[in-house]
Parts: structure tokens; sequence; C-alpha cells
């Protein structure tokens, strides 16, 4: 979930000449092989998760056109969710109708989560012991800054104008300053952007980012022109089908928590908390952990402030979408409110970080499958829309708060009242410096900082 891509044989063939031909029919083995890979080794954040793909599957294997490579993440962009994720889906279901798209769904996460139960259990179970807690108080600071570095990058893209610059610092005062809920901001941006798109059209046109195909490496297996297959076209049966599927998966899980749980019960809080979260990832990971944040630290208090920047730090080390991090949160939440008593801790925190997992992404699936088949009808007609640009603007403020939340936790960790970490504050600003001025990577900054703060508690502790 950092930055840096991983160091592995991604190696670019030669150049492929257009006239060569498309590659033999993908098994749904030799496909399920990759989807597995691509799970362990999907660090690189959405950037560099996508880059990855695009490797691999556009370049390299030749399964998918560039141009049909696009038009996939172009309707992911738009979608609420791990663009990342949503991709590998809708690439799998294209190609092995829903059975590749749930596999290919399933194991871009399913790596992350077994991962972050691990460190979970080591953090709760181990995070007194000095050399534990000296990694944490290094990492927390580079936390800060790559929030910080976040808002920065999101907003290259999105403060285009004035009227973008506006929006975000309004959502940086409703959060801030007036404490408007996160959902509230994200439906304020939207109704903006619906508005302002009739009134003033070129404010809110947004590039995509992505640009249109310009290289061709050779014919694909879905290539630009291949006609979608069966299970791909439109049908408003099929449509309804898949509705009706998700939404029962959705209400039996739901059922059996609240028979087992009851309404009040953790599981079933920590249910219906994050299948709202899902539907407002707008804009990626960092921008939904204001919401996250005020729900599972002050509202229902699954976890405390520090314990949530420790998760995000654990989260940028492994790989898949960051928006894994929520499993953290799950996990500490199911320990610290055991629902299978005191001796068994573990199972509850497992169960829970489950549970939130299968809360978070069902609705990701459920968008691709219900999605695709009217994606796929318009070639080269899909594009971002106002309001998506207007949120996209509003989540930079947002984050920016996020920043500032993190920042007075490091730097000051027992409130204003209490003393400045000095030692904090300069990991943090060489931690930004290293982001911003030389393009350091994300696991070696987190290593280095891990290494600083080790350092300072096991050969400096009254510096701390």
């Amino acid at each position: 979930m950092s930055s840096a891509t991983p160091s592995l044989d991604l190696t670019l063939p030669s150049a492929t000449m257009p006239t060569d031909p498309p590659p033999s029919e993908v098994g749904f083995a030799e496909a399920l092989r990759f989807w597995l890979k691509l799970g362990f080794v999907s660090f690189g954040g959405p950037a560099g998760q996508i880059a990855i793909m695009h490797t691999e599957l556009v370049e390299r294997r030749r399964w998918i056109s560039e141009k049909r490579f696009l038009h996939a993440l172009n309707y992911c962009m738009v979608l609420p969710g791990p663009e990342a994720q949503q991709l590998a889906t809708y690439i799998g279901w294209l190609m092995h109708r829903t059975a590749g798209g749930l596999v290919a769904g399933a194991l871009f996460v399913l790596p992350s989560l077994f991962i972050l139960i691990g460190l979970a259990w080591v953090y709760l179970r181990f995070g007194e012991v000095p050399w534990v807690a000296g990694i944490f108080y290094g990492i927390k600071p580079a936390v800060t800054a790559l929030v910080l570095h976040a808002a920065h990058r999101i907003g290259g893209r999105a403060l285009k104008n004035a009227w973008m610059w506006s929006i975000a610092a309004a959502a940086f005062v409703a959060i801030f300053a007036l404490h408007v809920p996160f959902p509230a901001i994200v439906m304020a941006a939207a109704l903006i952007g619906y508005v302002g798109a009739r009134i003033t059209p070129e404010v809110f046109v947004v590039g995509g980012g992505h640009g249109a195909a310009r290289k061709s490496y050779g014919r694909a297996l879905i290539d630009d022109d291949t006609p979608p297959p069966a299970h791909a076209i439109f049908n408003r049966s099929r449509l309804l089908g898949v509705m009706v599927v998700g939404l029962g998966l959705w209400a039996a899980a739901m059922a059996v928590l609240l028979a087992t749980q009851g309404m009040q019960g953790t599981l079933t809080e920590m249910g219906w908390f994050f299948t709202k979260a899902a539907m407002l990832t707008f804009g990626g990971a960092y921008a939904v952990l204001p919401y996250v944040y005020q729900g599972a630290v002050e509202q229902h208090q699954w976890l405390s402030g520090a314990q949530m920047i420790d998760g995000l730090a654990l989260g940028e080390t492994t790989p898949g979408p960051l928006i894994m991090v929520v499993a953290f949160v799950g996990f500490v939440g199911g320990w610290l409110k055991p629902m299978f008593g005191p001796d068994d801790l573990f199972t509850a925190g497992a169960v829970a970080a489950t549970v939130v997992t299968f809360f978070t992404f069902l609705p990701s699936f459920i968008f691709i499958l219900a999605g695709g088949p009217l994606i796929e009808a318009t070639h080269g007609k899909l594009g971002f829309t106002a309001p998506l640009s207007a949120i996209t603007a509003a989540v930079v403020g947002v984050i920016l708060n996020l920043a500032l939340f993190f920042a007075y936790h490091v730097l000051w960790p027992h409130g204003f009242s209490g003393h400045f970490d000095a030692v904090s504050a300069l990991i943090a600003a060489a931690a930004a410096a290293a982001l911003f001025r030389f393009k350091v990577g994300v696991l070696p900054l987190l290593g280095a900082c891990a290494a600083l703060g080790l350092a300072v508690t096991l050969l400096a502790p009254g510096w701390r």
C-alpha cells in the first residue's frame, strides 16, 4: 500500500508490433495464478497497483488492449471504493464471467487481510515491548508526512481553478471548525458539482489523468475491436439478478449479525458502519479515513486515535488497497470488545476484521458485476462527472484536516498542555522532505523512520 513500486520481475518485453497475433486463450487456472500473485505484490497504492496491472496485462501478457484497459479504469475511477481492486474485478469478470471477477477481486484483498490480522495481533500482544514501541514511535511521524503528501498529490490533480480551491477550503473549514460529518460534505460537494456544471460547465471539466490510448503493444486477447462476450452484453434481467443477489448477501449477513449479536452488538454496528463507509470512499482511502475516525474512534470507541495512526502505518507496509486499514480497525475493536470471552481475543479480532472487510468490499463487487455490461456498451463515451470533480476537490480539504489531526497526536502526545515532542517533529520534517523533495518511496521511508524511532527508544530514551 505504499507509493513505492516493488522490485519485482515486471520487466517489459521488447516492443511488440501491432501486426503480431493475439495471445492464445487464457484458461481460468492461469488467470487465477496471476490474480493470486497480484494480491501479494500489489504495493504502491492505487497508482502503483494500476501500473503493475498495466505492465502485466496490457504490455506483457496482452490480455486486454490499452484502450479497453483505460475504459474500464475510467469507470472504476467514478465509483466509490478502491479503484485498483475494482479494476482487477472488472478485467477478471470480462475474461471469465462472474467467477473470474469474484476471484480477481477477492485475491486482491485476501492476502492483505491475513497479513493485517497477523500484524494487528503482534501489535496488540507485544506493542508495549520497547523495541516494538520504538518502531511505531518512528513510523507515526512518517505517517503524518504521508497524509500531507497525499493531500498535495490529490490537490495537484483536482484543484485546477479558483472554484475547486474554494470547494477544498470550504470542506476543510466544515470538518475542522464546524465538525460537519464527512457524508454531508460529500453530498454538498456533489450537489455543487451537479448545479455548477449547468451554470459554468468549463469549471468542472476534469482531466482523466490517464489519457487516451496512444501506444499499441500488439493485438490483445480483448482488443479494441473485440466484441463484448455474451455475459458482458447488457440485459435487464441480469442486472436485476446481480442486484438481488448482492443485496441479498448483505441482508443475510446483517440478519446473522442481528440474530447473534443484537442491534447494539459490536459486529452489527461494524457491519452497518462500514457499509456506509464503503459508499463514501470517493478520492481513495485517505478521503474516507476522517469518516472512519469519526465513527470508529469518537462514536463507537473501537480504538484510540493513536491506534488509528499505528493501523495506517501498518496498512502502508502491506500489499493491497490502503482502505484495508479497516481490517486493523475491526481487529482492534473485536479484541478490545471481545464477543467470545476474555480468553479468545484473537478469534474475536479475526472475526471482526473479516466482517469489516466483507461489508467494505461487497458494494465494489456489486458495482462492477452490475454496471460492467453498461460500460462495455459505451466505449469512448464515459468520463468523469462534474459531481465527482467537486467531491475530489472537497476531499483535499478533508485530507488536510486528517494530516493536522495526526500531527497533533504525534507532536503533542499528551495534548497541548503536555510537552512538545521535538524528536517526532524532526522525523516528520525529514520524512516530508524525503517525500516532497527527493521522491523517496513509502517502504524505504517507513523503514528508515522505524530505524530512527528504534534507535531513539533504545539508545536515548530521555530524548522522547
